[in-house]
């Protein structure tokens, strides 16, 4: 079983409020989650968009996630390792942003087999832009509008 999970965060000053958005999709069947915060960073949301996407799955699946967020694929392939092995730390000895989300996207991803993609933001990609209106409603819950 292949899921694939595209995701999108969204902020209005950063920091400012925020949304996330995720769209799952396993075959015929979708899933449309969002939500937000009233005080956050964009990065922040890039990462619970993904965090809340594995959280929605009942089972161990094979995932590809496609993000617009450099932030993210960078983080989870390149960086997340060594912050790790450093005890959270960056290669300057200083604290690793938003720790506790990359900790929880971490423990999450653990759960299931994931490949990692990188797609252009704003770019007509379709699944990419329905993630992007779901973070976009996302702001308005972390508003009290939605």
């Amino acid at each position: 079983m292949v899921v694939d999970l595209y995701t999108d965060g969204a902020c209005k000053g950063n920091p400012g409020p925020g949304g996330w958005g995720a769209l799952l999709r396993f075959g015929d069947h979708e899933k449309e989650l969002c939500g937000g915060e009233p005080e956050t960073t964009n990065n922040r949301m890039e990462l619970t968009a993904v965090i809340e996407g594995l959280r929605a799955l009942k089972r161990a699946c094979k995932v590809r996630v496609h993000t617009d967020s450099q932030y993210v694929k960078k983080g989870i392939s390149e960086w997340l390792a060594n912050w790790r092995r450093r005890g959270w730390k960056t290669s300057e000895g200083k604290p690793v942003k938003n720790q506790d989300l990359w900790q929880a996207l971490d423990r999450a991803v653990a759960e299931h087999e994931v490949e990692w993609f990188w797609v252009r933001g704003h770019a007509g990609h379709p699944e990419n832009e329905r993630a992007d209106a779901l973070a976009n409603q996302g702001v308005l819950k972390g508003l009290g509008r939605a």
